[in-house]
């Protein structure tokens, strides 16, 4: 079964780091885009940065550039997602995503896999 796992979430203070990590279950993962979207309390599912297969194409939403970084290590079939400076409006559940192609979609809609997510709170 297709399944992607989200893991690192948690508690830390305003300018703290967090490094989420997303496992998959399927190797062909491996030939498609992976993207992380995060979704805080009343707000809508909001992109954060997603990753093409070579990871040589990235794209961030602006609010955490510079700050967030992705990557993915293709043998260990795990999309990471590096958090420094963290802010208390990053606080959210951080989704991870797979599309079944290999593109640096920004869109919730273009991903078709989605593991259940992980929370991160930042405090002040």
């Amino acid at each position: 079964q297709v399944q992607l796992v989200e893991s690192g979430g948690g508690l830390v203070q305003a300018g703290g780091s967090l490094r989420l990590s997303c496992e998959t279950s399927e190797r062909t993962f491996n030939n498609c885009a992976m993207g992380w979207f995060r979704q805080a309390p009343g707000k809508e599912r909001e992109f954060v940065a997603t990753i093409t297969r070579s990871s040589i194409s990235t794209l961030y939403t602006d609010s955490v550039k510079g700050r967030f970084t992705i990557s993915r290590d293709n043998l260990k079939n795990t999309v990471y997602l590096q958090m420094n400076s963290l802010k208390p409006e990053d606080t959210a559940v951080y989704y991870c995503a797979a599309d079944r192609w290999d593109r640096p979609s920004t869109r919730a809609s273009d991903y078709n896999y989605w593991g259940q997510g992980t929370q991160v709170t930042v405090s002040s």
